[in-house]
């Protein structure tokens, strides 16, 4: 897995790379949780996430957003951490010109950064949201949102209370076009103590059952087929 440094719009950043055999390999981005909170491109979560797509062929990248490890710059409440975002997708998307689609998965603070990186570019063509909290982050930007994706959080969850992660989860189930999946996992809290693998599991399936042509809205899963 190797250690790489590239440059970001604060200065350098510092991440994980793995890139596919397959030159037309999609691209996968894991984006870690709050960096004021403990949150690093170490995390298990995110390191998982970064293992779980790696092993299906996607060229993936994970890195610390500005300020941590031994990323350049300091924390900028979301709007930096977004440039960060955009410029890993670029940094990738150079060295792999022939993938057409990408992944975003994004874990608490990183699932909201990757929603909004969702917004902005075409190219991504499913996400995983990994316990977001629209009860501190607004989602409103997601009007509409343009991709299918995964939301699943815990139903203990107190960082993201689980009514609100409904109201999330309802209000994009209205938009025509995309297909929102919503999982729960049992007993778990915002750091999935102990239920790392069931969120795994959940995660996995989801993936291979789009990797497959399922989960999207029907026009789209007969294209694919």
């Amino acid at each position: 897995m190797p250690e790489v440094i590239f440059n970001g719009p604060a200065g350098r950043l510092e991440g994980r790379y793995q890139p596919s055999k397959e030159k037309s390999a999609p691209i996968a981005i894991i984006l870690h949780p709050h960096p004021q909170f403990g949150g690093t491109m170490n995390n298990q979560i995110v390191y998982q996430l970064f293992y779980m797509f790696q092993k299906r062929g996607f060229t993936t990248l994970r890195f610390n957003f500005r300020g941590i490890g031994r990323s350049q710059g300091e924390f900028d409440h979301g709007a930096g951490e977004l440039s960060d975002a955009a410029s890993a997708l670029d940094w990738v998307q150079s060295l792999h010109p022939d993938s057409k689609s990408c992944w975003v998965a994004g874990y608490s603070f990183g699932a909201w950064i990757g929603m909004q990186l969702l917004m902005r570019r075409p190219e991504i063509e499913g996400f995983m949201s990994i316990a977001p909290q629209p009860n501190i982050y607004d989602f409103s930007f997601l009007a509409p949102c343009p991709s299918s994706g995964l939301i699943i959080n815990g139903d203990s969850d107190k960082v993201a209370p689980e009514k609100d992660v409904n109201g999330l989860v309802e209000k994009l189930k209205t938009q025509k076009g995309i297909l929102i999946t919503h999982r729960t996992v049992e007993g778990a809290n915002h750091f999935f103590n102990n239920k790392v693998e069931s969120l795994m599991g959940e995660c996995e399936d989801y993936l291979d059952r789009r990797l497959n042509g399922e989960l999207v809205p029907e026009p789209a899963a007969k294209r694919i087929r």
